[in-house]
């Protein structure tokens, strides 16, 4: 009879080992939520992220989908059209790693020229003329020239705070009853124009404290109630609160979201936003002729990271399409979007379904040209807000009437 002789292996361990694992484990698990805690209520703006996960994300089409699925499920090939073309999956790869797309060169040239940025704007609807050699584009102007340090002496102001509203008749048919609904505001609000800046001729330096693009919102106000909408212009300085808080041009939208905050939360009436700015192109780039007289053009612009990109999009398609149908096409230069690590992307225009960035002229327009767009604007604008206004109200509730 054998003898099976079993060994073992006896561990000892200490209970203040397991009472360190126990606590380094714990205190890992508090940094991990704390860590994530943190960056996951950091405002938008502040927040961490990449935007080349991104860029690679929104190469990823529908089509895409479909036949990654299809190969797995050939039903899912059903859905592309007849003509679709095939995918080359060596280009996919290479377009997901490298964010450069073979078939847009900007993609690479982006990345390698200076200021070439400004053609990661997407065109959405070109008006007349409208390419991405002449889109709308922003300069910072300098910092002496944004703390008002050497302010341009002032010329051809005779005459610009007289009213321009002379013969329109002062009862519209049509009012809002005295509620407040559109929501006139100016992120840039220095933004100014060369004609009235005396020895000034760096579109750079077309800023002034006085005479600027805040006259242009406070025109189309007046436009829009002799046609019976009521209307609030923000005459807030956000240079002067950016300027004494010590931040800088890129944080104007930060500064003006707290403005119309605020508005939005004084007047719950406040239903359209609109915040005018001042392209910083030339003046055959923002100037039309309409009928002998001329027009500074006009453009939209849609920020594409807001949960009302939709709505925001087609009110500013309405818009474009009835300057289109009323006063030729040109005058609206189309609808712009911007998004992306080098934007806004938002505009604030996730404050409101209704809310739009529209730029009025350039740094060469007069507020002649200006005022007349104005008008333009506050002429289909008004079409549009009372046909919304008769579908949108019950049919025992009639229009409000003087």
């Amino acid at each position: 009879m054998k003898q099976i002789r079993q060994t073992g292996i006896v561990v000892s361990v200490k209970g203040t080992t397991l009472l360190k694992i126990a606590a380094s484990i714990l205190l890992f698990m508090l940094m991990s939520f704390s860590i994530s805690g943190v960056l996951t209520s950091l405002k938008p703006e502040y927040r961490i992220s990449s935007s080349s996960v991104n860029n690679a994300a929104t190469n990823i089409n529908g089509e895409f989908l479909f036949r990654l699925l299809g190969w797995e499920n050939h039903y899912f090939l059903q859905g592309l059209p007849k003509n679709a073309s095939s995918i080359k999956f060596s280009n996919v790869l290479f377009k997901l790693s490298t964010n450069i797309s073979l078939d847009d060169p900007r993609s690479l040239l982006g990345r390698e020229l200076p200021g070439f940025s400004l053609f990661d704007s997407k065109i959405l609807v070109a008006g007349e003329g409208t390419n991405y050699t002449n889109m709308p584009i922003e300069s910072s102007p300098p910092i002496d020239v944004l703390k008002a340090e050497r302010e341009a002496a002032l010329q051809n102001t005779e005459g610009l705070d007289e009213s321009t509203n002379n013969g329109k008749a002062a009862t519209p048919p049509m009012n809002t009853g005295g509620k407040k609904v559109v929501y006139i505001y100016f992120s840039h609000n220095r933004e100014s124009f060369l004609p009235y800046l005396k020895g000034v001729a760096d579109a750079d330096n077309a800023y002034h404290s006085k005479i600027n693009i805040m006259k242009v919102g406070e025109k189309l106000q007046e436009e829009l109630e002799s046609k019976g909408i009521g209307t609030k212009v923000e005459k807030t300085d956000i240079q002067a609160i950016l300027n004494k808080k010590g931040w800088s041009y890129a944080q104007s939208y930060q500064e003006s979201r707290e403005v119309v905050q605020a508005a939005l939360a004084r007047n719950r009436d406040l239903t359209y936003l609109i915040d005018i700015h001042r392209d910083s192109r030339r003046r055959k780039y923002t100037t039309i002729d309409i009928n002998g007289k001329s027009y500074a053009k006009i453009a939209f612009v849609i920020g594409a990271e807001n949960p009302n990109y939709e709505k925001n999009l087609k009110l500013a398609n309405v818009l474009h399409k009835l300057l289109d149908k009323k006063y030729g096409k040109g005058l609206s230069r189309g609808i712009i979007e911007l998004k992306g690590a080098r934007t806004n992307g938002k505009f604030n225009q996730d404050l409101s379904e209704n809310a739009i960035l529209i730029e009025f002229g350039g740094i060469d327009n007069t507020f002649d040209e200006l005022y007349r767009s104005a008008e333009a604007l506050a002429d289909v604008f008004s079409e549009y807000y009372w046909q919304a206004e008769r579908v949108n109200k019950p049919a025992s509730e009639p229009a409000e009437k003087n």
